[in-house]
């Protein structure tokens, strides 16, 4: 059966590359009408297309869709649905053609309809899920085509789509969004996004017009979530060499997406839990994947790879001019200590992860982290002025077209002399990662070379060691050798280590007190009132971290502890409330009569109106409360057929093991009649595996 679909797969696959051959499709014009309320999705479409040489059917990939007044060159012809596409086998010649028709769908996955109200948000994610599901067009990455398209829907929402908006204008009781493009691009990277947002614009030193969307409860959260936007565009137009290949940029959040961002073309969405405020910013912050995406709409966007095995020309160029953008943002430090967490990271995965970075198998992992040390690497042994140059030629030889390894090696190769065999064998088709010549790299940076010269401590006596612990802990050393100091202390004896645990508490920074908070498993009483001082550090974490650990140190302060930490939010997914609720329930004698209050308030966050992170994080702090909680249990449910794999994974894992007891099993075997059809289903395979 597995040989069987994979054959089916490899057919379709080279009966769409032979299309390809034959057809080339230019345009597509689309209307999308949205409905929330049946989560459905119809419209029209008018694709021009040229045949180049006769071909018996031509596809248009289209899941789950419904077909009507199909016409091709203005003459209704007959068409076929099958196997997930429109299929057209007459009334088109050699030369240019037009299709327009109807369409409707109900899509299972790529269009997303959250929340309800002025909460709604439709949102769409074409990458590693196919835009065939609510849009007709093209699963091959292969077949590139100018997308305009027109978004109707309610006017009190706002609608952003790929382009510059053209117009706007009254249809019917709904409004019109007309999103037009200029240049082709890949179907996966066509997008829309709905909801009631506010919009603020910056202007590029080139020019382009920079829009960030935000929901206007999130107006206190615009200037650090959006921090060094500018910056980074800016810094990538010089550093590439290539002026931004679109005439716009925008990037919008969205609830409970699937991933970090998108990076759909002229239009990146990104994830509502990187919307922060400036203390929120210390801890998490869009930095990373706010260049990420930005790189790629010139690596993914305006040139795209050929296929799976050369996916890293794409993850990996942006994760690297990533981590170039931090470099510019934060410095060189910075920029080492990032490649090596990388290196850290992939050689505690090497012993399982070991497919090569030329494989459509690798890991995340490996296209993301590996193939951008690969180019770290490469830019190391060719020079920086060399590797600049090629990557320029690169993306102006091959422009809105489709690329593989061998043509960007290519380009390398005319700029510098460098050993393109044993590069493609020690990086590009190693399963193992070069950890000698990424030691020999990283050993050029001086606080990197003195942090690893920390860490070789970790075994030597605290005496021995103690003078230079203070010396560091004195410095300008970069905080993270800082933070290693402080956590070798965690063994050592409050007594012996107090003053040097001063001394990271008084640098005032954020990520050395933070580690002060972590390493410290008991708080004795002539460090309290030191340990209480990080419940005001500008950190969500540090906080949540410094209340939990005095509460549980000092019993007898707990309602104090309480009444200090009170009316605290934290992160997007309410991290310090929900800890301080929790908190508040289990503590005796405490505010007995609110009690009822903070319970229901609790209870609260684990309902479909909130996004899944706030859901998750309540639920698991009522289990914590009470594992007999009914209430508790039902909540378990609805997340099971979540669009948020990330959700609907925690919500069957914690059912897995709730049903090993028996009254908990009686328990869900009783919910499934009142559950719907989809639930049902889902709920049962947990039941009977």
């Amino acid at each position: 059966m597995k040989i069987y679909q994979i054959s089916l797969l490899l057919l379709s696959f080279t009966a769409f590359s032979q299309q390809i051959s034959k057809v080339d499709f230019k345009t597509l014009d689309a209307v999308v009408q949205p409905d929330a309320e049946t989560k459905s999705v119809s419209g029209s479409c008018k694709f021009t297309f040229e045949v180049k040489s006769a071909i018996d059917t031509i596809s248009i990939d289209a899941v789950d869709m419904v077909f009507s007044e199909v016409q091709i060159n203005g003459k209704t012809v007959d068409f076929q649905t099958k196997n997930n596409k429109l299929q057209l086998y007459k009334g088109y010649k050699k030369g240019k053609n037009t299709v327009t028709f109807k369409y409707s769908a109900k899509p299972k996955q790529t269009l997303y309809f959250t929340g309800s109200g002025d909460n709604l948000q439709i949102w769409s994610q074409g990458q590693g899920k196919e835009t065939s599901h609510w849009l007709p067009s093209f699963n091959d990455t292969n077949e590139k085509l100018i997308f305009n398209t027109t978004i109707i829907f309610d006017q009190k929402f706002e609608v952003v789509s790929n382009g510059l908006l053209k117009n706007k204008k009254q249809i019917g009781s709904k409004t019109g969004w007309n999103y037009t493009m200029s240049d082709p691009m890949s179907s996966y990277l066509v997008m829309i996004a709905i909801g009631i947002f506010e919009q603020k614009t910056e202007i590029s030193q080139s020019g382009v017009p920079l829009q960030y969307y935000f929901r206007p409860q999130d107006a206190d959260k615009f200037e650090p979530t959006y921090r060094h936007t500018k910056k980074i565009f800016d810094f990538f137009e010089r550093e590439i060499q290539i002026p931004y290949p679109w005439k716009i940029y925008k990037q919008v959040p969205v609830t409970d997406f699937l991933y970090a961002g998108m990076e759909n073309t002229s239009a990146t969405t990104f994830s509502q839990d990187f919307v922060v405020d400036s203390t929120g910013f210390n801890d998490r912050n869009y930095i990373n994947v706010n260049a990420h995406e930005l790189a790629h709409q010139w690596f993914g966007n305006y040139i795209t790879a050929v296929s799976g095995k050369h996916h890293w020309l794409q993850e990996g160029f942006a994760t690297y001019y990533a981590l170039l953008a931090e470099r510019e943002v934060f410095g060189e430090d910075h920029f080492a200590f990032e490649l090596y967490e990388m290196a850290e990271e992939i050689q505690r995965a090497s012993a399982t992860d070991t497919i090569p970075i030329l494989n459509p198998k690798a890991s995340s992992l490996t296209f993301y982290k590996k193939a951008a040390w690969a180019l770290h690497a490469l830019q190391y042994e060719v020079g920086y002025d060399a590797f600049r140059k090629a990557v320029g030629n690169y993306l102006e030889k091959y422009a809105f077209k489709n690329v593989d390894t061998d043509q960007f090696l290519a380009e390398v190769k005319k700029v510098a002399k460098f050993d393109e065999h044993a590069f493609r064998q020690n990086w590009l088709e190693n399963p193992k990662f070069n950890v000698s010549q990424a030691l020999e790299i990283l050993n050029r940076n001086q606080s990197v070379k003195f942090y690893l010269g920390v860490l070789a401590l970790s075994e030597t006596p605290f005496e021995q060691k103690r003078p230079q612990f203070e010396e560091i802990l004195n410095s300008d050393a970069h905080f993270l050798i800082k933070q290693e100091v402080v956590y070798q202390l965690q063994d050592v004896p409050f007594e012996q280590k107090s003053e040097l645990l001063t001394l990271a508490l008084n640098s005032n920074h954020v990520r050395i007190r933070q580690a002060v908070a972590r390493s410290t498993s008991e708080i004795p009483p002539q460090f309290q009132s030191q340990f209480e001082s990080l419940l005001s550090d500008p950190s969500y974490i540090t906080r949540e971290i410094a209340v939990g650990k005095l509460y549980a140190a000092f019993p007898e302060k707990r309602i104090s502890l309480l009444n200090r930490t009170d009316n605290q939010i934290g992160f997007n997914d309410k991290n310090l409330r929900i800890q301080w609720l929790t908190l508040a329930l289990i503590t005796p004698d405490f505010n007995d009569d609110k009690k009822v209050n903070y319970y229901d308030e609790l209870l609260g966050y684990g309902s479909d109106a909130y996004e899944s992170s706030i859901r998750i994080n309540a639920v698991r702090n009522l289990l914590y409360i009470n594992g007999n909680d009914t209430n508790v249990l039902d909540l378990l449910i609805s997340p099971l057929t979540h669009h948020k794999w990330q959700f609907s994974r925690y919500a069957r894992d914690t059912i897995r093991e709730l049903i090993k007891k028996d009254n908990f099993r009686k328990y869900f075997i009783s919910l499934l009649p009142e559950l719907n059809q989809a639930e049902q289903f889902q709920l049962n395979r947990l039941l009977n595996p």
